[in-house]
């Protein structure tokens, strides 16, 4: 067995200690989903004219939703999460370079910076949802890394042969791993939003008699009473801000690293190929919401979509841009 054959066990290993954490988050979720309907909830009413207050859990909710899921959840992560940093290990050994040069690779490193966050994160609260979302996207992505972008381990191209592979590649992985934690708290800041704003538009119409103003979506219900035990959307926001903010200074770092390379490989800081436009696109979109929450005073659901647009713009740029635009990126190992 070669050390890149090793490479590859590995990562299929990580990624079934990922999957065994995803179903365990989904069964916290369902556990907790359960629990929260079972027990009614105390009224989410607020005194005549004020804001609603949200209700705490119900004492016999669990916010983590099953002890034992949740256990399992964290030991399974971090289980995942060390299995996938030995694959990449063993890749960069078997290539003989820094394992960031290509596709599959990208992907790896990237599952492996959103699991380490959501690592720490899970440490000091364990939210089921959260780890069903990041978690997914990180086995789907690991999924498809092994089977549609998988290459061989080899050097690369005299252009990619540079200490900015480790510099500007690796921090543009870093960057895309805390925004896809960031877009999950996002998320779920949107349900707890409306499911907050519901319950106050409820409220109001039971205080005066009349119907409360038409809110353009509500999460009410028993399907959604888990959301109770989640943190405040104020509380999902903050962090989902603090994430997105260190995210948008390394692709910052990202875009101008490129360009410096770009100087030193092709004699030009920028030619508008279509790998540097959707990277400074995503810059835009993030400096905008950055912008818009901090001297604009946009918060609220509102935040949370241009974080969306941002992520969205993030993931086509790997994909899309990579796969079906020909450019001078076009080399990666594709």
């Amino acid at each position: 067995m070669t050390v890149g054959d090793l490479s590859s066990l590995l990562v299929w290993a990580a990624m079934t200690a990922l999957t065994v954490a995803f179903v365990a988050s989904t069964v916290a979720l369902a556990r907790l989903a359960e629990a929260s309907r079972r027990v009614p909830a105390a009224r989410e009413l607020a005194p005549a004219g004020g804001p609603a207050l949200p209700a705490e859990p119900a004492p016999d909710v669990r916010p983590e939703g099953s002890p034992k899921a949740a256990g399992i959840a964290r030991s399974t992560s971090l289980t995942g999460g060390a299995l996938l940093l030995a694959g990449i290990v063993t890749r960069g050994l078997a290539a003989g370079r820094w394992p960031t040069a290509n596709m599959y690779e990208f992907a790896l490193v990237g599952t492996f910076i959103a699991v380490l966050v959501l690592v720490v994160v899970q440490r000091r609260r364990f939210i089921p949802f959260l780890g069903v979302l990041v978690l997914g996207i990180g086995v789907l992505a690991l999924a498809l890394a092994l089977t549609v972008l998988f290459v061989q381990a080899d050097a690369v191209q005299p252009a990619l042969q540079s200490y900015w592979l480790v510099l500007h590649v690796g921090v543009a992985i870093i960057a895309t791993g805390v925004f896809t934690v960031g877009f999950a708290a996002a998320v779920l800041q949107v349900l707890q939003d409306a499911r907050e704003s519901g319950t106050s538009r409820e409220g109001a119409a039971g205080e005066t008699g009349q119907p409360g103003a038409l809110h353009r979506w509500r999460v009410t219900g028993p399907a959604w009473a888990w959301l109770r035990s989640a943190p405040s959307a104020r509380e999902l926001e903050a962090f989902s801000f603090r994430l997105n903010a260190i995210g948008f200074v390394l692709w910052t770092f990202t875009l101008i690293g490129g360009a410096i390379w770009a100087e030193h490989a092709w004699g030009r800081y920028w030619g508008w190929d279509p790998k540097e436009v959707g990277t400074f696109v995503a810059w835009v979109v993030y400096a905008a919401y950055l912008h818009a929450r901090t001297t604009r005073g946009w918060s609220g659901r509102r935040a949370a979509y241009m974080v969306f647009v941002g992520y969205a713009v993030v993931l086509a740029n790997f994909t899309v841009v990579n796969l079906f635009v020909d450019g001078k990126h076009s080399y990666s190992g594709l």
